[in-house]
């Protein structure tokens, strides 16, 4: 270079562009505030949707109970199921129980009375994820509880949710899949069963609010708890299995009378009847 000759340096509109670029991609995109602002809408709509179907399943379930009120019984109609088409009744003996070991050959599937485990299950709107011992819930129906069975291969989604909002939280009142099941529902109060093929049924809430706590002798033990409280500990948290097998040879038969000391459950005051 020659001798006396300046060096040129770098423009200052070059350095200037230089700098911003390196500013913008130092900055970026930012990816993670906009996954996290997706993701807070994405949850919140999903929240927002969630409540507006229960809500609107809680409303449809309040219209079916109020056109189902012509159903409650009173003392001049004491048993309105009667009038269900495809009702089945039967005559059981109260209070003979069995051991937790011990097994029942009922007659019929699900039964709906005869002798029971002495302990019997939670029903104070029981929603059961898992099929329960049956010996266990023919108990809570003799204490006035209305029990929901459903095939579980049949009944899922939104049939499911409509079954379920009537039994959540609901007193004397008990749901459970019950694998193998002949049709897709089937209702069971002391005495009473009716099958359907549909949650839509009508008929549904129309027993529910005839038999649930019917007190005019529909059922045996009028005041009869459905708290989880019973002799023998009913485990609400890890309530004993439903048994799929077939009852062996040693089972109890429907005509079994039991033994001395464990007939009787302890009884509260009764009450007065439903509708009397």
């Amino acid at each position: 270079m020659a001798s006396g000759t300046k060096k040129k340096g770098t423009p200052k509109k070059a350095v200037k562009a230089a700098r911003s670029s390196s500013v913008v991609s130092k900055k970026g995109t930012p990816w993670g505030t906009i996954v996290a602002v997706v993701a807070v809408v994405a949850l919140l709509a999903t929240v927002l949707i969630y409540y507006y179907v229960e809500s609107g399943d809680k409303r449809a379930q309040a219209d079916r109970e109020a056109a189902a009120a012509a159903f409650a019984p009173t003392a001049e109609n004491p048993d309105p199921s009667l009038k269900l088409a495809g009702i089945v009744t039967q005559k059981y003996e109260a209070s003979v129980h069995v051991s937790a070991a011990e097994r029942v050959a009922y007659d019929r599937s699900p039964p709906f009375g005869g002798p029971h485990d002495q302990a019997w299950a939670a029903c104070t709107g029981i929603v059961y994820p898992n099929a329960v011992r049956t010996e266990n819930l023919v108990h809570s129906l003799e204490h006035g509880a209305i029990w929901i069975a459903y095939n579980p291969d049949q009944i899922s989604g939104d049939a499911l949710n409509k079954l379920r909002v009537r039994v959540d939280g609901k007193p004397y009142t008990v749901m459970s899949p019950y694998p193998g099941l002949d049709k897709p529902i089937s209702l069971q109060s002391w005495g009473h069963q009716l099958k359907l093929d549909n949650v839509d049924d009508e008929r549904i809430d129309q027993f529910i609010v005839a038999l649930r706590q019917n007190g005019n002798g529909v059922y045996p033990e009028i005041g009869a708890s459905c708290d989880a409280t019973g002799p023998g500990g009913f485990d609400l948290d890890n309530p004993p299995p439903f048994d799929p097998t077939p009852p062996g040879p040693d089972a109890k038969p429907m005509d079994y009378k039991g033994t001395e000391g464990t007939q009787q459950d302890g009884q509260q005051p009764p009450m007065p009847p439903a509708g009397g």
